[in-house]
């Protein structure tokens, strides 16, 4: 009787354990316990925890939640590279998800976070955020985050203008006045109104004068003194272009 006893209780123990494995190896606490160790600061182990719901239970909407966890996570930890990437494999795979608008600015965020603070190094990647930022603004109006992405892109235009007279102001100095009326003439077209017109106006006035082309020095000056009020340096560039 003893033994029966014994062995009923061993195989109770044992299908106890066995039902409590399998419960530990759902979808749903396998996320659980991935966000756990997200939470915790762990974010190498949350990933992987992640990847694992992803690979074994492919199928299920947590899998889908594993997905956009990861790109938090790489994003929290300013793997601004791979939250970039992540993210536009999510809203590519799951256009009609729930949270793409949220998606489409993180995407837009984690390509800004990679730009350098200062113009005088490399703002190559700005044009791809502007335009990320110019998706959540036309594609999402009404969301959240129409009123972040607003005021990153004016920031990053106005950046690129300062990038472009930087490197104008190079060529000026160096009295390469040529190169430097050329860049002055893509600032014109591409970045008037960012209350920088009366630099690059006056700038590009001057480099047209100085490479010895009167007529769009003379455009220039005409723009310039439309503006009003010109500081000395706007004074200088209308008094050399009707010389």
């Amino acid at each position: 009787m003893l033994r029966v006893i014994i062995l009923i209780l061993c195989a109770t123990t044992f299908f106890g354990c066995s039902s409590s494995e399998k419960k530990s190896q759902t979808p749903e606490a396998m996320f659980k316990r991935a966000l756990e160790f997200e939470e915790d600061d762990r974010y190498e182990e949350a990933i992987r925890r992640y990847q694992e719901v992803r690979s074994k239970f492919p199928y299920s909407s947590q899998a889908v939640d594993a997905e956009l966890a990861i790109a938090d996570v790489y994003f929290k930890q300013e793997s601004f590279p791979e939250s970039q990437a992540a993210y536009l494999t999510f809203k590519d795979l799951h256009p009609r998800h729930p949270k793409i608008a949220y998606v489409f600015h993180r995407y837009a965020m984690s390509v800004y976070m990679q730009l350098p603070e200062t113009i005088d190094r490399d703002l190559s990647i700005s044009p791809e955020a502007v335009l990320a930022f110019n998706d959540v603004i036309k594609k999402f109006p009404t969301s959240e985050f129409v009123k972040e992405a607003e005021e990153k892109r004016t920031e990053l235009v106005k950046k690129m203008a300062e990038k472009e007279i930087y490197i104008a102001d190079f060529y000026f100095k160096k009295k390469l006045y040529t190169s430097s009326l050329g860049r002055f003439e893509t600032a014109v077209k591409e970045y008037l109104g960012l209350g920088l017109d009366e630099k690059i106006l006056a700038r590009a006035t001057l480099s047209a004068v100085r490479s010895g082309n009167m007529v769009k020095a003379r455009a220039f000056a005409q723009k310039l003194e439309s503006l009003g009020k010109l500081n000395s340096e706007g004074q200088q560039a209308l008094s050399e272009a009707r010389k």
